[in-house]
Parts: C-alpha cells; structure tokens; sequence
C-alpha cells in the first residue's frame, strides 16, 4: 500500500532507493516544490522541512513556489519552473489533455474545496438562476469544471452565462463589491467569505470536486524516479503529523493564508487527508469530469478520455515501489 510505504523504508525498498539514489541526485543540485493554501498538507511538508531533511545529505536544495490555483501550478510545470505541483485531479487532465506532459503521483486529499457562491442577499436560490448572470472563475481549475459540471446537472452551459475570468481571491472580491452575480469559490476564500461576509453556498455537491493531486513532470520522473519516491515519503510524514495533529495543521494554514482560526477550522472540517493513494475512485472522478470538459468543448473531441486518463495516472510507479517492498 502506497500510504503504507512512504510511512517507512523496509528493508527491500530501502536497498532499493539506496541503489538508485546516486544516479538521480546526484545530478539534482535543487527541488523546486510548490505549496498551496488549498493544499494543507504541503503547508506542513514546508513548515516542518521534511524534503530538506531528506536531502541534506544529497546537497540537493528546495525552492518553495507558491501556487495561487492548479492554473498556476500547471504553468509552473508546463515551463519547467515547477517539478512538484498541486492541482485538482480535473485539472491535471485538462493539462495533460492539451499536451502538458504531467503524471499524477499522489493524492494530499479530498477536499470539498469548492462551490457556487452568492451574496448574503442574492436573491439567487438554484443554479438555473444563473442563466444570464455573471460568473467569476478562474480557468483551468477545479472550480471552474465544477461550475460546468453544476450548470450541466441544471440543464445550462457555459453559454448560458457570463464568464468573467478573475484569480480566486479577485472573483471573491468581485462578488462581495456586486460585480458579478455569484463566484466558483476555492477555500480558504470559500470560507472566509462565508464567515466575514456572510455570503452564501448556493451550490454545493462534494462528490463534483475532484481530489487533490500532486503532479510531476513526465521527464523528470523519468529521469528521478527514486527522488520522487523520497519526496513521496516526506510527503507521507506530512500527511501523517497533520492527521495526528490538527491544530499544527490549522495552525499552518492560519500562517500561510492570512486567516483567522475559525476561517481555517471551516476549511479543514471538510477536507480529508485519510488516503493517498491514486486508485479507481480518482480514475472514476476525474474521467467523468474530463467528458464534461470535452461535451462542452474545452478538451477537444479527438482526444481519448479513458486513454488520457490512464496516461496522466502514474499506478505504474506506486506498483514498482509496493513489489520492492
């Protein structure tokens, strides 16, 4: 089991990454790793500097890069800025769909980090109240493939309403100023907006959100591979302490995102980082988000989504490290 894994080194692995590890660090002088308010667990892999421990001995460095939306970490990736980067599991299809050549190789959660938000006084009760409205969202993300997938469920399309492409915490703000009529939100924002402005969740569905997924550019897991499965297992540790301490875990949140406790506990409450591991759950989520994407035009007919699927989700690699065990 991948959780099971990263948890510690046997014997077998260990030898293995032993082996291996020279001829991938050896040739790395620096990581460049991404960490997220929408990722917490990358929060306290940064805090608690796990991936410096690991490869201190290596020489090897780590550049933090924060991501502002799994937009962002898939420009980051796609310019080779990136080699580690948080996004929705949707939106990693998206990319890979279009030709970024990213692999999933790890879940940090599964979040309902994302619904349709009003104003307190919006007199908007149902999302088919969104025909002619504004919408701020930001592309690419897994807020805007749940907005597609919501407007969808209704009988609506992209074209029923206005899209206004604004970053997460700019269509927050436009929503409360009453530029716009409702806003795909993404916690901490998500959250914040709901406690300080009292705005309201008019849409919600955690099953629409996709998992939370770390990405690793196909060329330098090629080249890495036992690098990647030492980041893995600070990974794990990361996961670990959070689940075993939460209130370090809100407390990392509080610090990075500039938010107040009960704006962390609400987002928190409904994130869960139990599994890690890439397996049919996400293959199914992430498949039936990816044929949403390509009914409405975003991924394009011709591509293969079940195929797109397989080649973005990296079992291969989890498989190799569970039979060194």
């Amino acid at each position: 089991m991948l959780k099971l894994l990263f948890k510690r080194a046997p014997g077998a692995l260990a030898a293995l990454l032993a082996l291996t590890v020279g001829a991938n660090a050896d040739q790395l002088t620096k990581l460049r790793i991404d960490y997220a308010t929408y990722n917490p667990v990358s929060l306290v892999l940064k805090e608690q500097g796990y991936v410096e421990k690991e490869f201190a001995k290596d020489g090897i460095t780590v550049e933090w890069v924060k991501s502002l939306g799994s937009n962002t970490a898939i420009d980051g990736l796609n310019k080779n800025t990136l080699d580690f980067g948080s996004t929705a599991g949707a939106a990693a299809l998206m990319a890979r769909a279009n030709g970024v050549p990213i692999r999933s190789v790890y879940v940090y959660s599964r979040p309902e980090w994302t619904a349709l938000v009003v104003p307190q006084n919006s007199p908007l009760k149902t999302v088919a109240d969104l025909k002619g409205k504004k919408v701020a969202v930001t592309p690419g993300t897994d807020p805007h493939i749940f907005l597609l997938r919501a407007l969808e469920d209704a009988g609506l399309s992209e074209k029923d309403i206005t899209i206004v492409p604004l970053q997460h915490a700019d269509g927050r703000k436009a929503m409360e100023a009453g530029q716009v009529d409702a806003w795909a939100g993404l916690d901490p924002m998500m959250a914040e907006a709901e406690l300080q402005s009292h705005a309201r969740l008019l849409f919600r569905d955690p099953y629409l959100n996709t998992y939370g997924i770390l990405n690793v550019r196909e060329d330098f897991l090629a080249a890495h591979g036992a690098v990647v499965a030492r980041v893995l297992r600070a990974y794990e540790k990361a996961r670990q302490w959070a689940m075993e301490n939460p209130a370090g875990l809100k407390a990392a949140l509080v610090k990075a995102a500039k938010i107040d406790d009960a704006v962390a506990e609400r987002q928190l409450e409904r994130t869960d980082l139990r599994n890690s591991q890439i397996g049919p759950a996400q293959e199914k989520t992430i498949k039936a988000a990816g044929l949403v994407l390509q009914r409405v035009g975003i991924i394009p007919a011709k591509v293969d989504i079940a195929k797109t699927t397989d080649a973005l989700l990296d079992r291969e690699f989890a498989t190799k490290l569970s039979s060194a065990e």
